[in-house]
C-alpha cells in the first residue's frame, strides 16, 4: 500500500501548541511531549482536521513544544509503521480516534555498528491504546504502531525531540532483528 504525500503544515488551535514549560527556550521533556500530543489529541477540531484515505495514512505536520516535531497520523484499517525506531530522538504519542496497538522491545539496543541482532526472550512488550491513551519513550526506542481494525480508521498524534534525525527501519523474523533502511527526513517530508 503506498503512502500518499504529506499534507500540508498545520497550525494547531489556540492553547494547543508551545503552551509547555519548554516552550520558552529549553528542550522538552518526554513528559512535556506526553502532555502536548494529549492536549492536541484531546482537541476535536485539530483531529477531525486531517482527511482520511483508505488507500494509506495521511499526515499533517504540527508545530511543536520547544522546537519539537509533531505529527497528526490517520490509519486506515490493517495498516501500520513496520519496526523501527526514531534514532537520537526522544519521543510521545497518544491515540486521538480509534485504537492503536505498539509492539516494543524492552531492551535497549546498540545504536549503530550492527546489520541483525539476536534478540533475547522476555523483551517483548505490547500495549493497546485506545482513545485518549498513549506513551512517552526514550531515544533508540525500537517499537511498530499497528491498526489492527479491519473497518476503523485510528487517528493520533506524536511529537519528538530533537526533530528526527533519521529514523532506522528494521524487519523482524521470530527472534531476529535485521536493519533494512534508514530514512532521513527529506525521505518523509
Amino acid at each position: 500500500m503506498s503512502t500518499p504525500a504529506p499534507l500540508p503544515v498545520s497550525t494547531p488551535a489556540p492553547g494547543s501548541a508551545n503552551t509547555s514549560p519548554s516552550a520558552g527556550g529549553s528542550a522538552p521533556t518526554a513528559a512535556e511531549l506526553l502532555d502536548f500530543v494529549r492536549r492536541v489529541a484531546a482537541d476535536a477540531e485539530i483531529v477531525a482536521s486531517l482527511p482520511l484515505v483508505p488507500e494509506g495514512r495521511t499526515w499533517i505536520q504540527l508545530e511543536g513544544p520547544g522546537g519539537s516535531e509533531a505529527w497528526l497520523i490517520g490509519w486506515p484499517p490493517g495498516t501500520g509503521t513496520g519496526w523501527h525506531d526514531h534514532a537520537d530522538s526522544i519521543g510521545a504519542f497518544v491515540t486521538a480516534a480509534g485504537t492503536l496497538k505498539e509492539l516494543s522491545l524492552a531492551a535497549r539496543l546498540p545504536t549503530d555498528g550492527w546489520k541483525t541482532l539476536e534478540l533475547t526472550e522476555g523483551i517483548d512488550r505490547s500495549r493497546e491504546l485506545a482513545t485518549g491513551q498513549g506513551r512517552a519513550f526514550g531515544r533508540h526506542h525500537v517499537h511498530e504502531v499497528l491498526n489492527k481494525s479491519v473497518t476503523e480508521h485510528a487517528v493520533s498524534v506524536h511529537a519528538y525531540h530533537p526533530p528526527l534525525p533519521r529514523i532506522r527501519r528494521y524487519s523482524r523474523t521470530g527472534d531476529l532483528l535485521r536493519l533494512e533502511q534508514v530514512e532521513r527526513p527529506e525521505d518523509w517530508r
